[in-house]
């Protein structure tokens, strides 16, 4: 029998796990070239925090309300959102392309005595295999999807490892002129804020067409924010501005009401 000669299909794009790959050794530097993704990191978390404090009706004011949640933090870099939220007391599994980036998350939650699954693999070989198939409460697709190859196929395998009910938070960068000039001229050419290279502005896309894809795979928006940075305060803030930086908020239906027709809030953001 001839082998087959065809490659098993991926969402990974190689040239960007080459890119972060060389930056692996910025991950917890908060001074240094991913300075703001560290500033970033408290305002997303308190989204989070929130938002999943409010869906599962867990005490915000607990000292680990995530304790017995399933948590993928899938693209999870050097692990600034898998640490804090382990300490919340979620069970996570951190996965990322790239080798660095793992071992790097790896020693450093070690040093924190952290229990962090972290697993240098991509969204379909977790998917690939069926004990993962709607396995977690929470998954977090956190400024990923713009570094991907093909988009709809990672949120294939993604959206179809979260529960009836679970929640996916996606971050990414909308397709908008102003996004163009801050998130690339801007913040990569003329500020240096974040390394060259990092964004090519044909893999952004609008809140428009994430949620046309995330409706595709029978998952609801239920809400969504904008992220906007201050220069003079240094500050990330939650906003309604969702030009350059936003976050949506998907749930998947509940097993009785999969047919469910879209909501109100996608039909709103479709529009």
């Amino acid at each position: 029998m001839k082998r087959s000669m065809e490659k098993k299909k991926t969402s990974i794009d190689t040239s960007e796990v080459e890119h972060f790959s060389r930056l692996a050794n910025e991950w917890w530097n908060p001074h240094g070239r991913l300075r703001m993704l560290h500033r970033l990191n408290p305002t997303r978390l308190t989204y989070i925090k929130d938002k999943v404090c409010e869906t599962f009706k867990r005490d915000h004011l607990a000292h680990q309300p995530f304790i017995g949640l399933q948590v993928l933090d899938i693209g999870c870099g050097g692990g600034l959102l898998c640490e804090p939220l382990a300490r919340l007391g979620a069970n996570i599994l951190g996965a990322d392309a790239s080798f660095t980036n793992i071992e790097i998350a790896k020693l450093h939650a070690a040093e924190n005595n952290l229990q962090i699954d972290y697993q240098r693999t991509t969204a379909e070989n977790i998917a690939a295999k069926p004990e993962n198939q709607n396995k977690f409460d929470i998954i977090l697709n956190m400024e990923v999807i713009e570094h991907v190859s093909d988009p709809q196929f990672f949120m294939n395998s993604v959206a179809s490892m979260l529960k009836p009910n679970g929640l996916m938070f996606i971050a990414t960068l909308n397709r908008t002129w102003k996004s163009w000039i801050l998130a690339i001229i801007a913040a990569e050419y003329f500020l240096g804020w974040i390394p060259k290279g990092t964004h090519q502005y044909k893999k952004f896309l609008s809140p428009k067409e994430l949620t046309r894809k995330l409706v595709s795979l029978r998952l609801r928006v239920i809400d969504h924010v904008g992220m906007t940075y201050n220069p003079l305060t240094k500050q990330w803030n939650q906003s309604s501005d969702m030009s350059v930086n936003y976050i949506l908020l998907a749930q998947a239906h509940k097993l009785q009401t999969q047919q469910s027709s879209t909501s109100i809030l996608d039909k709103k953001i479709i529009r």
